[in-house]
């Protein structure tokens, strides 16, 4: 046989032996896909992923599964996630307080390194709030009372070290006040303790919304840049003399390690399942906006959050507002 024709059966072989791995790339993904959701199942961040999910399953060609895993104040899903494989089918939501981990705990990790960034998804809008029953009826009111008993107006987040616990020990400390802070889970469960009358106010996303277009719940401020379309009435925090803005946004990521080519499929079919109308229409409902980062912008995003969000806490720290 000539050189050359061993040559061209050699090159068909190894084309043969490379082929289902290229297939099987190409056909990616072959099974359900799961996210994991930093926050409680039947919280306004679940309903909003579950929409995200539905969304991108067609998308795929697979089942897009939402798995709740709420605790740590939100950095549970993605400290999870960490720990499963690199295949790009376990992906998870990362809140804004996965990034502070560095500076709140003993981790042998960089969070800016150990995952994958897909893309950042959307913002949430903040708030303070009271049962409309409650004597206090502004702003100006949660502040009296809070200097006129010390210690004694509880709020609840959704977790210590959450982005809304240390902005509302950030108010409290600008405003000279003290605070009893009561952590959740999630929304759903600060719901049933403030309308159970187990806690005086929240603190939190807007999540709380609908309890306030019901009339169940007052709201006092909301902590955008501009005051939030549902409630035009409400003032920011800028406004009451407060120089704070917190969106606190947040995508998805994978694994380190994921292929480059899974992590493209996983932005580019979840970037058209956020912008599809009834997403779109979801946020809204929560009062959030597309806040849309690409993988190298989120992940620019990421090592600029963890510098910051150091400097935060350590200044917190100093003033005994955390431990």
């Amino acid at each position: 046989m000539q050189r050359r024709e061993i040559v061209r059966l050699m090159g068909a072989g190894a084309a043969g032996i490379a082929a289902p791995g290229l297939r099987a790339q190409a056909a990616w993904p072959t099974q359900p896909i799961k996210i994991l959701v930093a926050f409680a199942a039947g919280g306004s961040t679940d309903t909003m992923m579950r929409v995200l999910a539905e969304n991108a399953a067609p998308l795929f060609g697979q089942p897009v599964v939402v798995e709740a895993k709420p605790g740590a104040g939100g950095t549970l899903a993605p400290q999870q996630l960490l720990q499963t494989k690199p295949d790009g089918y376990t992906v998870a939501q990362v809140p804004l307080g996965f990034f502070r981990l560095p500076h709140t705990q003993k981790v042998s990790w960089d969070p800016s390194r150990e995952a994958a960034y897909i893309l950042n998804i959307t913002g949430y809008s903040f708030g303070v709030a009271v049962p409309s029953d409650s004597p206090i009826k502004t702003w100006a009111d949660y502040v009296a009372y809070a200097k006129a008993n010390p210690g004694k107006l509880s709020y609840g987040t959704s977790g210590v070290y959450t982005t809304p616990h240390i902005t509302m020990e950030d108010i409290s400390q600008r405003l000279g006040i003290e605070l009893n802070h009561i952590p959740f889970k999630g929304v759903a469960e600060i719901m049933q303790a403030i309308l159970g009358g187990q806690i005086m106010s929240v603190g939190d996303s807007l999540g709380f919304a609908p309890h306030v277009v019901s009339g169940k719940l007052r709201l006092l401020n909301t902590w955008g840049e501009a005051r939030v379309k549902k409630f035009p009435d409400v003032p920011t925090l800028k406004e009451l003399g407060i120089p704070i803005v917190q969106a606190s946004p947040y995508g998805l990521a994978a694994p380190k390690g994921t292929p480059p080519a899974v992590i493209r499929k996983l932005h580019d079919v979840f970037k058209r399942a956020m912008e599809m109308p009834n997403h779109v229409e979801m946020l809204s409902r929560y009062d959030q906006e597309l806040m849309y980062m690409g993988s190298e912008q989120y992940t620019r995003f990421a090592e600029e959050t963890i510098q910051r969000e150091r400097v935060v806490i350590d200044k917190l720290r100093a003033q005994g507002k955390v431990s």
